[in-house]
């Protein structure tokens, strides 16, 4: 059943699709999404067997303690400053920073040195995210513009870039044409328009009907980032499902409830996202002069950081129905049939010669 909101939401587009013509899909996503009354990400908390998909730090806490480690590993590394900035890109419910700041404790002078702040639009997500950690204060942004900048910055995003809009091209027998979103019959369909912009050099040659998906908006974020790192010193971690380097490909998908549904089929009802091009990322931020580390599978780098010693420690304490649960958990975060070669893992460093765990 189609909600009352995400039924504005389809008829806010059409509109704006007969006034303007059919739009491309970066902008069409961004709308879907992140709408401010009517957005996906505005009305709803989508995490967990309750909402349409889950996410490492929900299948088990031992991801989000060795992001923690990660990250206090890297503080101590810029000389364990007094103070400094610790910002999650779309941080969900809050369970991957609960897990992390838990996990570091221990960590001498890190708790007092660190300021949680939050990229987050969604109020349903800032009101999880302020309750599950609540101990700590934390500070909401729209925008990158308003994070503090006279303070070293450690940032880190767990499927975050994958949300950001992406467009797609179509190979044709005229050259590549740019695929849009219009109406046929007053119900969405796909068409191609004129496309006057260039592709990468290894994606000119595709073939005739290949898709070529490109995110202007998550080169840009990156950019943005890297240049605020630069400036204020620290360095970012960025995970997510992707290739390690540009190639031809369709992978946008919409999931509802769990299952993959047609793109244009729960339009407002259903999370967008596609493959993160981590070449592009990398690309992007040492044209910056940042030090790019990876990207390596997730699975790799959760075994680098010690998942699997932790696991064991964990099913020490266990039951019989603990141990199964941790067992399974970890086999599904680092093994190559589950997310553990489909999720990529990135870093990104500036200031001091750092050496981030993990790559």
């Amino acid at each position: 059943m189609l909600g009352v909101m995400s039924k504005k939401l389809r008829s806010l587009l059409k509109n704006q699709i007969r006034d303007n013509g059919p739009m491309d899909i970066g902008l069409f996503m961004a709308q879907v999404l992140g709408h401010p009354e009517h957005g996906y990400y505005m009305r709803q908390d989508p995490f967990g067997a309750a909402g349409d998909f889950t996410t490492a730090p929900e299948i088990s806490q031992m991801f989000g303690e060795l992001i923690g480690a990660w990250v206090a590993d890297v503080w101590m590394q810029m000389g364990a400053p007094e103070s400094f900035v610790l910002m999650e890109c779309g941080p969900g419910r809050g369970t991957l920073m609960a897990d992390a700041l838990r996990a570091t404790k221990k960590v001498d002078g890190f708790h007092e040195a660190l300021e949680v702040h939050f990229l987050e639009t969604s109020p349903v997500l800032r009101k999880a995210q302020g309750k599950a950690v609540q101990t700590h204060e934390p500070v909401w942004h729209d925008g990158l513009e308003t994070l503090p900048d006279d303070k070293q910055l450690i940032v880190i995003g767990n499927e975050f870039l994958d949300a950001l809009p992406m467009r797609q091209l179509q190979k044709t027998k005229e050259g590549w044409a740019e695929r849009v979103i219009g109406l046929d019959d007053n119900n969405f369909c796909f068409g191609l328009a004129p496309y006057a912009g260039s592709v990468p050099e290894d994606i000119s040659g595709a073939r005739e009907g290949h898709i070529f998906e490109f995110s202007p908006a998550q080169v840009s974020f990156v950019e943005d980032i890297t240049q605020r790192i630069k400036n204020q010193s620290g360095a970012a971690l960025f995970i997510d499902y992707g290739e390690m380097k540009t190639q031809a490909g369709e992978s946008l998908q919409a999931i509802y409830k769990h299952d993959l549904v047609p793109i244009l089929e729960h339009v407002g009802d259903a999370d967008l996202s596609a493959n993160v091009d981590f070449g592009a990322m990398g690309d992007a931020a040492s044209g910056q002069g940042m030090s790019v580390h990876g990207p390596v599978e997730q699975g790799a780098f959760l075994k680098q950081l010690g998942i699997e010693q932790r696991a064991a420690l964990l099913i020490q304490n266990s039951d019989k129905d603990q141990k199964e649960a941790i067992e399974k958990a970890l086999h599904r975060l680092t093994e190559s049939d589950q997310m553990g070669s489909l999720f990529k893992v990135i870093g990104l460093s500036c200031g001091a010669a750092l050496t981030p765990a993990g790559f």
